[in-house]
């Protein structure tokens, strides 16, 4: 092909694209991630045409991990606004209409809404893990993991404590479900993400009705004026149409007036459904690994479980199938934290360094280190961990006066760190359940960097870990593909045929291999991380928090 050629084809496409933006063939997914939010605007091609987004995070606040909902819209506009002048910088046009939109955020929570619509108490995050006692409680009547940050073990625990607001309660949802209501005025949910509220029938994409009667029958719940059934939102599956985009909800996204109502809005999700769709690992024995701020794998399951473990959850992709998830409440986090400081270490001797380029420079320096981490130990437990029965954490770096202390080393205990309570949960899902697993892929910041993530991910699960090309556009590009769904499916086409057919057709992914030595020292970091569980609630005890 010759430079003009080429040089031909790439205004072509731009003036597809241009076309396409103001027709409105176009499709916007946001999410509400633990420490951005990110909106991905996609082309005919599914593939990404314009993004914004806008950095915030959660604050502990009387104990609670929340976010203010001021704190979201403010997100959401900035969000919005930078889109739409990516937009307007490379095609020329505004930003006024919109083929379809979806919203997604971080599963579980607790939000609660009185009749008027005004919030109850604090939004409490997935993070939140003081409902240790309701979470017992109700996976012994359920028969059912429940765990601490699900939306019913936040409201059973309301229950069991007698809090006041119980009985103005008239609406509960998640995050996304909140954006979407203000969206749309439905109070309405993906199963996906409604799988984190309280469990599925998966025969029936919908909420369990034995289970629901069950809880309904609790003693601390009898006492309450609702029944369980008027609380929670509709459960839709991808491909349907969830309501439309009204004038007000446009005005909450875009308060300039530009962007016009009436645009189709998909079911919102969680960040584990959009996660699933953007590594294209929606079909039966398919996986994927979601890293952040938080971490975790989810599995499509081809039969159920033998068992109850505390470590799995049960939840569904966009379509409702089953999903196994092994969730961490702790990701990279720490390991954030820790760069944060080279930032400034860089800053005070004067180096012009950006984020990507100290991110490179750090996690390639994990790549020289001992097999092992040099015998080094570290804990990202910024906050609980149900999966080693933590309901607090604390971050710990801890070495020996014979451990080899470098650059090198520190960065590849810190990045084996984030990764060291999955392996728990997937050698109880892969081992003691036998869970099939015909690929794995991974999305997220931790994969950001080249190669390195991946092949510590790999040592870490001994399999092979795919990434694709788009990985770092993660769960707002899989909210963009859901919304996509929702407007140009063929009648009775999977989601699995959808994304297949269009955003992954072409998709490059790039495949690493477990390496022995890799994977023998992560096993022997594993045994240092078992056995110094006892340092980490020693500083539990001795550190307390402000």
């Amino acid at each position: 092909m010759t430079g003009a050629e080429f040089a031909g084809g790439r205004d072509e496409a731009h003036q597809a694209i241009t076309a396409a933006v103001q027709s409105g063939h176009i499709a916007l997914g946001i999410e509400l991630g633990s420490t951005r939010i990110k909106a991905v605007l996609v082309g005919p091609e599914s593939t990404p045409i314009a993004t914004g987004t806008h950095e915030w995070s959660n604050l502990l606040v009387d104990g609670v991990w929340t976010y203010g909902l001021e704190e979201v819209w403010t997100g959401v506009r900035d969000c919005y606004a930078q889109l739409a002048a990516d937009v307007q910088e490379r095609y020329g046009v505004p930003l006024t209409t919109i083929g379809s939109l979806g919203v997604s955020a971080m599963m579980h929570g607790y939000l609660a809404f009185d009749a008027a619509g005004e919030l109850l108490v604090p939004y409490r995050t997935w993070r939140n893990t003081n409902t240790d006692r309701a979470s017992r409680e109700l996976t012994e009547l359920f028969g059912v993991n429940i765990p601490h940050r699900w939306s019913i073990a936040h409201l059973y625990q309301a229950a069991l404590d007698g809090e006041d607001h119980l009985h103005r309660i008239a609406h509960l949802t998640t995050l996304a479900g909140y954006v979407h209501w203000k969206l749309t005025g439905r109070q309405v949910l993906g199963v996906g993400d409604a799988s984190g509220m309280f469990p599925i029938d998966t025969t029936a994409a919908g909420y369990d009705r034995a289970m629901m009667a069950q809880f309904d029958g609790l003693d601390a719940v009898q006492a309450q004026p609702w029944r369980l059934a008027d609380l929670l939102p509709t459960v839709h599956t991808a491909g349907e149409a969830a309501g439309m985009l009204t004038e007000d909800g446009a005005r909450l996204l875009d308060p300039s007036g530009r962007l016009a109502g009436g645009v189709v809005m998909c079911p919102p999700e969680g960040d584990a459904g959009t996660g699933m769709v953007a590594t294209n690992s929606v079909a039966p024995r398919a996986g994927n690994v979601s890293a952040g701020t938080s971490i975790f794998a989810m599995i499509v399951l081809e039969h159920p479980l033998s068992g109850v473990h505390r470590e799995i959850d049960l939840v569904t992709t966009p379509s409702g199938h089953p999903v196994a998830m092994v969730h961490c409440n702790n990701g990279t986090g720490d390991l954030d934290a820790w760069v944060a400081l080279f930032a400034e270490f860089a800053r005070a001797v004067g180096a012009r360094l950006s984020a990507a380029e100290l991110y490179q420079l750090l996690y390639a320096q994990a790549l020289a280190g001992d097999a092992d981490a040099g015998g080094l130990l570290a804990y990202n437990y910024l906050s609980g961990e149900p999966i080693t029965a933590f309901e607090v954490g604390r971050p710990l770096f801890a070495r020996t006066p014979d451990s080899r202390f470098s650059l090198a080393n520190f960065m590849r205990a810190h990045l084996f760190s984030s990764l060291a309570t999955l392996r728990i949960g997937m050698d109880l899902l892969l081992n003691r359940e036998n869970v099939s697993l015909e690929r794995m892929y991974a999305h997220g910041g931790l994969f950001k960097t080249r190669g390195v993530g991946q092949r510590m991910l790999a040592a870490a699960l001994r399999t092979p870990v795919s990434v694709g090309d788009l990985a770092g556009e993660g769960g707002a590009w899989g909210m963009a593909l859901l919304a996509d769904y929702a407007c140009r499916r063929r009648p009775e086409q999977s989601l699995d045929d959808y994304i297949n057919a269009t955003a992954f057709a072409n998709a490059l992914v790039e495949t690493v291999k477990p390496e022995a030595a890799d994977v023998a020292g992560f096993d022997e970091y594993m045994v240092r991380f078992g056995e110094g569980l006892a340092v980490e609630r020693a500083a539990i005890s001795a550190l307390p928090t402000r």
